[in-house]
């Protein structure tokens, strides 16, 4: 094992433990009263929920995986990898934070649209992330890895574990695996950015929060791609 290696090991070690921390007391409170108004809200609307994100989800999973260049990810060490990885990393989240911006000093309108836009850069991050580290997305198996990705970076303390052992155990887990489950993905995701998302429709500081809020976001899933594909290339076990 490489000095690198050393260090990356080392680097997911602590990471696995910061993923499977109990959050803290705000955002457990958070959940319960998120859960308690998913409870309140008709099934019809669920359902009508789960298939609008279904669609707008698989349309930007297909539009992206047309626009990732894959060519540069070849005969790379890991090193150079993180590498391209951290600089794909600084231009999205630079992308994430002018949208976030934009659709915050635009108010309410602008700022119902930031869910979709939002999405769609954090899906083709992931596109790009999968070809710095080597995958073909034109393979069914690895669009599926890129949603659990997704699911791990956004999703409540017990979805997150579950989330991190099918990454950890993909070789294995993958063979049982034919889709995800659609509502339990939008529930999770909406649960988790909807507390701070509200705070960018409020006119005066809109701009400030959503510029603030997609740096923070695009941060959390840069975190977690790049370890969860560095899992996969070093094969380590917990």
């Amino acid at each position: 094992m490489t000095d690198y290696s050393i260090k990356i090991h080392n680097e997911l070690q602590a990471w696995k433990r910061k993923m499977i921390k109990q959050s803290g007391l705000i955002n457990q409170v958070s959940k319960k009263a998120q859960k308690k108004v998913n409870e309140l809200i008709p099934e019809k609307v669920h359902k009508m929920i789960t298939v609008s994100i279904k669609s707008m989800v698989k349309t930007t999973l297909v539009g992206s995986n047309i626009t990732t260049n894959r060519r540069q990810a070849t005969g790379l060490s890991l090193y150079e990898r993180d590498e391209l990885f951290k600089k794909k990393l600084l231009s999205f989240r630079k992308t994430a934070v002018i949208e976030g911006a934009g659709t915050g000093a635009g108010g309410i309108l602008l700022g119902l649209a930031d869910f979709p836009l939002l999405l769609s850069i954090k899906m083709k991050f992931l596109f790009e992330a999968a070809a710095v580290y080597g995958f073909d997305t034109n393979e069914y198996e690895e669009r599926l890895f890129i949603l659990h990705v997704f699911q791990l970076a956004f999703s409540s303390d017990e979805k997150r574990k579950e989330m991190l052992h099918i990454i950890e155990n993909w070789e294995e887990q993958r063979k049982m695996l034919a889709d995800i489950d659609w509502r339990e993905f939008q529930q999770e995701y909406r649960d988790y950015i909807d507390l701070v998302k509200m705070f960018q429709l409020i006119p005066g500081i809109g701009a400030v929060v959503g510029a603030y809020v997609n740096y923070n976001l695009l941060d959390r899933l840069g975190e977690t791609a790049m370890n969860a594909y560095r899992l996969r290339l070093l094969k380590v076990t917990p």
